[in-house]
C-alpha cells in the first residue's frame, strides 16, 4: 500500500528543473500556529526569520517541505496570518522572483485541493490595486517535486514523508480530530507525547525510514529529500540516498538542507552560546557539501 501511494506521488510530481548554478534550501514542519503555548513554532521565529532574509539575499530558491502550517490544532488560519504576517511577507517576495515552491504535509493535507487553498488564504491575499495585484501571493502547493539539476543524470525526488505513514496520509483527518480535541490538552496538562506524530514516536519514525528507504532501492536508487519524522538524516556517499531536512522547531535550532553547486550539505542555524548582549544567530554547517554525483 504504502509503495503505491509513493508511487503515485512521484507520479503526480511537479517537475521543475534547474541550472547548474542555482541555490536551494530546503526546510519542513515550521508548523507555524497561532503563537500560543501550543504552538512549537514561536520559539524559533526570529532565527528563521533571519534565516530566510539571508536566502532571499543570496538569491536562493525556497522549497518547504510540508507542514509549513499547523492546520491540526488551528482551525482557522486567520490567527496563523496574524502571528506570522512578517513571514508571509517573505514568502511573498520569494514568490514574486519565482523561487518558491510549497509542498503540503499531513498538518496542512487541506491544501491537496486547490479550492481549499483559495478558500482558506484568497481573503488574506486579495489585491486593493493593480500594484497589488501584480504582487499577488497566489499560492498553489503539490505533494511532491521531481528536480531535474542541470549536469546531473539523475532526479531529485522532494515530498513530505507522510505518504509512507499510513495511518497519517489515508486517515489524517481521525488523527487531527485527537490532536485538536484530546492530545494538545493532554501534553499541556500532563506531557504526554501525540502518539500520531512520528517525531515523537520513535517506533513510528523508524518504520516510516524503513518504508521510505525500501522504496528507494526498489526505484533504482531514487535520490529523495523529506521531513515529516523531524529527524535530520544525511547518508554517506554509497548508502541509501535518503536524506531528511529535519524540523525547524528543534530546540533553539532550525535544521535544513541545501544545494549549492551542485553540492548537498545539512545547515543548522541557532542562536550562539554566548549569554549577553554580543549572542548572534549563526548557520552552522552540520554535514557536507558532498557533490551530488556521488550519490549516482
Amino acid at each position: 500500500m504504502v509503495n503505491t501511494i509513493l508511487n503515485k506521488a512521484l507520479e503526480r510530481s511537479k517537475k521543475v528543473s534547474f541550472s547548474k548554478d542555482v541555490k536551494l534550501i530546503f526546510f519542513s514542519d515550521l508548523h507555524k500556529g497561532d503563537n500560543s503555548y501550543a504552538d512549537d513554532f514561536r520559539h524559533n521565529i526570529i532565527i528563521y526569520k533571519q534565516a530566510l532574509e539571508s536566502y532571499f539575499e543570496e538569491g536562493f530558491t525556497y522549497i518547504e517541505l510540508g507542514d509549513g502550517i499547523e492546520l491540526w490544532e488551528n482551525r482557522s488560519f486567520e490567527p496563523i496570518f496574524k502571528a506570522y504576517k512578517s513571514i508571509f511577507d517573505l514568502l511573498v517576495k520569494f514568490h514574486q522572483k519565482k523561487r518558491l515552491y510549497l509542498l503540503w504535509g499531513n498538518h496542512d493535507m487541506e491544501f491537496r485541493d486547490p479550492i481549499m487553498v483559495e478558500r482558506i488564504l484568497r481573503p488574506f491575499f486579495t489585491p486593493k490595486n493593480v500594484i497589488d495585484k501584480e504582487a499577488l501571493f497566489d499560492l498553489e502547493y503539490s505533494e511532491g517535486l521531481l528536480l531535474t539539476l542541470e549536469g546531473m543524470n539523475r532526479t531529485i525526488f522532494a515530498i513530505h514523508g507522510h505518504q509512507a505513514d499510513y495511518m497519517n496520509y489515508r486517515h489524517w483527518k481521525f488523527n487531527r480530530f485527537f490532536v485538536r480535541f484530546f492530545w494538545k490538552y493532554m501534553q499541556k496538562w500532563f506531557g504526554i507525547h501525540d502518539p500520531t506524530s512520528p517525531a515523537k514516536n520513535y517506533k513510528g519514525l523508524i518504520r516510516v525510514e524503513r518504508k521510505l528507504m525500501q522504496w528507494i532501492m526498489n526505484k533504482n536508487q531514487q535520490i529523495t529529500i523529506c521531513g515529516h519524522t523531524h529527524r535530520p538524516r544525511f547518508p554517506d556517499p554509497g548508502n541509501i540516498p535518503l536524506f531528511n531536512d529535519g524540523s525547524c522547531v528543534h530546540p533553539d535550532a532550525i535544521i535544513g538542507i541545501e544545494i549549492v553547486d551542485l553540492k548537498i550539505s545539512m545547515i543548522k542555524w541557532h542562536m550562539t552560546d554566548a549569554k549577553d548582549s554580543s549572542a548572534k544567530i549563526v548557520k552552522t554547517v552540520l554535514e557536507g557539501p558532498v557533490s551530488l554525483d556521488k550519490y549516482m
